[in-house]
């Protein structure tokens, strides 16, 4: 059978994608009308542009700001217990309040990543045979090795919501049977980490430092790793390992040790200075803590829904929770806010809190744009009388990501691996392997806590064992590290659309999830003010909703994939 790609379609993507930057994206070879298939793969520029367009399967409908940003909203931060949506009748709180169903779906890429593994399979398919020639810069072998990083990743995006599905490893045809069962999980993370494997193997670049600046927002080997230790992770995690078969942590450490050898000195952790412009990459492009990310888009989007409403058209829209803040513990004792002798004062509750606080949440008197924030009740930025969408639902706003300096258009890219996640994949999967932490545990977990901080008199404490009455004791067991472990991820990871996901993986939907979120109202005309806490929204979570549903038009069309349990 002959195959047709309708080429105005492909460069409408590439060229509406890439328009405020000539990169690697740009779709530099105009056609007129159709392409067969064998003609794009007779042409190594074709093919290499059939490739590019490939990535586009990474974002929905070519927007640069579709994770960060799924209908105004910040990735599916609102749809678990890190914030609160402040646009009335939010999509997301679907997730929130039981109405989900396979005919009322939020975040449904079903669809979307079966044609991004389309096209991935097409490329695979061909590409050994094709005209591609090595060039100065890509080979056809890294190209091949990309195409298998990107079939891993689109398996993955299915398996995080779906848990098993139908596996593609070819390009299905209309004449094929398509009604066809879900592979298991375990089968689906087999496939993608034998796709990483085979990435690693062919791309020559080891990390996003050996590329030059054309290719960033291409795999790399570490990529590659990266996403082999996170797919392990979920796969060793409660949720789909309920025998707790320890070889499955082991395999999940020892991947996420294989990344961070990899890196050596061209991977690290950021300075606390340089964290906030980690996501800015008009400031640091591709910095060192970057694995992988999208190509960049210059854009204000994430600055106009979330920067608080006082401020240039802000509209505040994604609202930290007061459960994400207590989250975060006291720098100098590193315990949480609620232990005894924590140092926290009901009165004052912002000082001598993490730093990471004021770099993730804006708070009320937290300076934002040369400005005082001012969330009291009735005040410039807590204004319930403000349009629907403009004011704090919970009394905080979004600060990470959000441009605090200045209301100028921001490059960014969507960061899906960033080393931060790595050292944390590492201490999770090696505590479970072991009843003690071992000093590898603590000193992965210190790395991100303290960073490029070395005085034990500054930073946040780092975490111990050998001394009860210290700062940050931990009692040595792997049930009290893990705790930590969670929380960690909590705040370094908060609103990178991980606490959606990692909740269910451990388990713990019915601890986190099925429960009011909470606010705090302020009042007062000068320090100390009054706080007051209240309910800003009930929850609700039941244990069907650890997977997603598949969607009914899709079981109609194919009734043997089955629908996931309970739903």
């Amino acid at each position: 059978m002959k195959k047709y790609i309708i080429q105005a379609y492909l460069i409408c993507l590439l060229i509406g994608f890439s328009a405020c930057k000539k990169d690697f994206l740009t779709y530099d070879y105009a056609v007129d009308g159709t392409i067969s298939e064998d003609q794009v793969f007779a042409s190594n520029e074709h093919a290499r542009n059939f490739l590019n367009n490939a990535y586009r399967g990474l974002v929905a409908n070519g927007n640069g700001d579709f994770r960060y940003n799924l209908i105004g909203e910040m990735g599916l931060s609102t749809g678990s217990d890190e914030a609160v949506s402040a646009l009335p009748g939010a999509a997301i709180n679907l997730f929130n309040n039981g109405n989900w169903s396979p005919t009322l779906l939020y975040d449904d890429v079903y669809v979307q990543q079966y044609r991004a593994l389309r096209s991935v399979n097409v490329f695979l398919k061909n590409a050994p045979t094709s005209a591609l020639i090595d060039d100065a810069t890509l080979s056809k072998q890294t190209l091949i090795g990309e195409a298998y990083f990107l079939r891993a990743m689109f398996h993955f995006e299915l398996l995080k919501r779906y848990g098993g599905v139908i596996i593609a490893t070819k390009p299905f045809d209309l004449t094929d049977n398509l009604d066809l069962p879900k592979n298991t999980f375990d089968e689906v993370a087999a496939q993608i980490v034998a796709d990483c494997d085979l990435a690693a193997a062919n791309i020559s670049y080891a990390t996003s430092l050996d590329h030059g600046s054309a290719l960033k927002g291409r795999a790399t080997k570490a990529a590659a790793l990266a996403l082999k230790s996170r797919t392990l992770l979920y796969a060793a995690s409660p949720l789909n390992n309920p025998g707790n078969d320890i070889t499955k942590w082991q395999a999940a450490a020892n991947a996420a040790k294989a990344v961070i050898d990899l890196a050596g000195t061209k991977h690290g952790l950021l300075t606390f200075a340089q964290l906030p412009n980690l996501w800015n990459f008009g400031t640091l492009a591709y910095n060192k803590e970057v694995i992988f990310a999208s190509e960049t888009l210059s854009a204000t989007t994430i600055d106009l829904n979330n920067a608080p409403p006082s401020y240039t058209d802000g509209r505040g829209r994604t609202n930290p929770t007061q459960e994400f803040v207590d989250a975060f513990e006291m720098k100098a004792s590193g315990k949480n806010i609620n232990a005894p002798g924590s140092g926290y004062d009901a009165s004052n509750p912002y000082a001598g809190r993490d730093d990471r606080l004021a770099l993730f949440v804006n708070y009320n008197g937290l300076n934002f744009r040369g400005v005082a924030i001012d969330t009291r009740v009735g005040a410039k930025d807590n204004n319930p009388q403000a349009a629907v969408d403009r004011t704090t639902q919970t009394g905080y706003y979004l600060r990470k990501f959000v441009n605090t300096t200045n209301t100028a258009a921001t490059r960014r890219a969507y960061v899906y691996f960033r080393y931060a996640e790595i050292l944390l994949n590492y201490a999770e999967a090696l505590n479970e392997t072991q009843a003690s932490p071992s000093i590898e545990v603590y000193n992965a977990v210190n790395s991100v806590r303290r960073r490029d901080i070395t005085s034990t008199t500054a930073g946040l404490a780092a975490l111990q064992s050998t001394n009860i009455n210290g700062n940050g004791y931990v009692p040595p067991t792997r049930d009290a590290m893990r705790l930590r472990i969670q929380n960690e991820r909590r705040v370094e990871l908060s609103f990178e659309e991980h606490r959606f996901f990692d909740v269910r993986r451990w388990k713990l939907g019915d601890l986190f999830f099925n429960k009011p979120v909470s606010g705090v109202k302020i009042t007062g005309t000068a320090a100390p003010f009054t706080y007051t806490y209240f309910t800003v929204q009930n929850r609700t979570f039941s244990d069907k909703m650890y997977r997603f549903p598949f969607a009914q038009t899709q079981l109609a069309k194919a009734p043997a994939l089955t629908q996931n349990p309970n739903w």
